[in-house]
């Protein structure tokens, strides 16, 4: 299964924000953007979405920027792709071409099973958890301006 670039900017966006502490200045879009090395305009779409689910605060003007809420900060991985990538299976049986093999084939079934199980070992991580070590002293390298470590 691969994740659509949405969920993947999306994920990352929520990772930068776990990493800022009390007292540091708030992120804006455009320096998550470019830490981030992703579009101004996508991250802008990403932070809207991620704030319309409840995972991000954003303030506007002097002292503003992005903040991770306590429900992101929280949230379980598993389900904020579920919810990211929304509904729809593996492979499309019934596109524009349906699959003669749709009524009686064992791979669909198969196929949704991976992708529960995908979901599934995602589902006890947190974003906090993304956050941790090693990945949290990378992020804060690399949104300061510093050289990654190694």
């Amino acid at each position: 299964m691969r994740l659509t670039r949405f969920t993947d900017v999306a994920l990352r966006v929520l990772m930068r924000l776990a990493v800022t502490t009390d007292g540091e200045d708030m992120p804006t879009t455009r320096e998550v953007a470019a830490t981030m090395q992703v579009p101004y305009t996508h991250a802008a779409k990403v932070v809207a979405r991620l704030q319309h689910l409840g995972l991000v605060d954003a303030r506007r003007g002097r002292g503003g920027g992005l903040s991770l809420t306590t429900a992101g900060r929280s949230a379980s991985v598993g389900t904020l792709v579920r919810e990211l990538e929304g509904p729809g299976e593996v492979v499309d049986c019934e596109g524009d071409t349906p699959c003669p093999l749709r009524s009686a084939c064992r791979l669909r079934s198969a196929l949704r099973r991976a992708e529960e199980a995908f979901y599934a070992s995602l589902d006890p991580l947190t974003v906090g958890d993304l956050a941790a070590s090693p990945t949290g002293p990378l992020l804060l390298g690399i949104s300061r301006g510093r050289p990654a470590p190694g």
